[in-house]
């Protein structure tokens, strides 16, 4: 027996395929996916929001500009105040809808195209989107008996952030490791390493940190970026008291590609950690 599925079957597949095989990044009751876009060409593309809850809820999409800085935490850029590269990159980026109401469980795509100026210069210009939740509001109802002083009722408001980066002309970039080390606080033990870009464009992708001889790495983190307005950025990365005693002595350090990308290596550093 032989079965061919509907257009709209295979279309929910191909989006819990997308879910379930890619990065996805979740805040409350909120999936989306991918984590990151990047537009090279004329063509756009889609992302997926997934309300993952059990009731309707509603989203609100827009674009932000932000900065990173040296320690790789982001700040957000007044629009008012933002330079002409960064205003020209609000107006390069178009999407819709810019407000969804998602059912449970049913996936709702984001459209974003680039929009380009005659005449604009080669670069890389990036935002980021900005999913948020609108809280319902719902009636407070009081009892017969009246109560002294003031009722307050917190809503936590969820949101989920992606860059989108336009990229325009050839652009290429480079990129180092150096000076690893633990690091400890009150909150614990860390492993810190420089990580140094040259170049146009920013650069994305994993680090690994393994020992000679030991295929498990005893780090794996994913989505490292160091943006185009930073020449070197510190990555943390908090590890366990364990994994900081096994990283003492020969590592080896890579900074590779995401497994979508092509996995290559962008940078190696073999090194001694103290």
């Amino acid at each position: 027996m032989t079965f061919s599925l509907r257009p709209r079957a295979r279309a929910y597949l191909a989006v819990l395929t997308l879910f379930t095989a890619s990065n996805a990044q979740a805040a409350g009751d909120l999936l989306v996916a991918p984590t990151r876009v990047v537009l090279d060409g004329s063509r756009g593309t889609e992302v997926i929001l997934n309300n993952i809850g059990s009731e309707p809820a509603t989203y609100r999409i827009s674009l932000e500009l932000r900065r990173m800085l040296p320690d790789g935490t982001l700040e957000d850029i007044d629009q008012a105040t933002a330079g002409e590269h960064d205003k020209t990159t609000l107006g390069l980026i178009s999407y819709a809808p810019r407000r969804v109401v998602l059912p449970p469980n049913q996936p709702q795509s984001i459209r974003i195209g680039v929009r380009a100026p005659e005449g604009l210069p080669d670069g890389e210009y990036r935002a980021h989107m900005l999913f948020r939740a609108i809280p319902d509001a719902k009636s407070v109802v009081g009892d017969a008996s009246p109560r002294e002083g003031v009722s307050i009722a917190l809503t936590p408001i969820y949101g989920v952030t992606i860059p989108v980066i336009v990229r325009r002309g050839s652009l290429t970039a480079t990129a180092a490791l150096s000076d690893p080390k633990i690091v400890r606080d009150a909150d614990g033990a860390a492993f810190q390493v420089m990580l140094t870009r040259q170049g146009t464009r920013s650069v994305y992708g994993r680090i690994r940190v393994t020992k000679q001889g030991v295929d498990k790495p005893l780090i794996e983190a994913r989505g490292i970026a160091i943006y185009a307005e930073l020449a070197s950025r510190a990555v943390t990365l908090p590890v366990e008291p364990a994994i900081a005693a096994q990283l003492s002595g020969p590592v080896k350090i890579e900074y590779l590609e995401d497994q979508d990308a092509g996995g290559g290596l962008i940078a190696e550093l073999l090194a001694v950690v103290r």
